[in-house]
């Protein structure tokens, strides 16, 4: 695979995260539906997210345009995405196990795990490979 192809990937993998991010939101106030319980202290963490999901959804959004246009401020712009992502996942993460919410695997729970998992991987992916890219994107 050539570095445009994979490039033209990662950042379409970036917009997916972002949008995925806000549609998740916008279906938790609005529905609820994604909520996995609607205890008082399961909706309190939850509700601590929000801010910096959309601070995370906007790195990777930025970041998508510019890795897009072969801009070199794709590199720290998507390394912080990166970090914050890895970041929230694994508050996220440590809640679900001291809570053992694993153990119940509703449709809802099952979702969140997929997430989990994606997160640990595509953010240190995301920060590995485009501080790889900095010397090659424009500067």
């Amino acid at each position: 695979m050539t570095e445009n192809t994979a490039d033209r990937w990662h950042s379409g993998f970036m917009r997916l995260s972002g949008l995925v991010t806000l549609a998740y939101w916008i279906e938790y106030f609005s529905s609820g539906k994604v909520r996995t319980e609607t205890n008082r202290s399961y909706v309190e963490f939850e509700n601590a997210f929000p801010l910096a999901d959309g601070y995370m959804a906007a790195l990777f959004l930025t970041t998508a345009h510019l890795l897009h246009e072969k801009r070199a401020e794709a590199v720290p712009v998507g390394i912080a995405a990166g970090s914050a992502m890895t970041y929230l996942a694994g508050m996220d993460i440590l809640y679900n196990l001291e809570h053992g919410k694993y153990k119940k695997m509703t449709p809802e729970m099952a979702w969140e795990a997929l997430m989990n998992g994606f997160c640990v991987i595509f953010g240190p992916l995301t920060m590995l490979r485009l501080w790889r890219a900095r010397n090659r994107l424009d500067r």
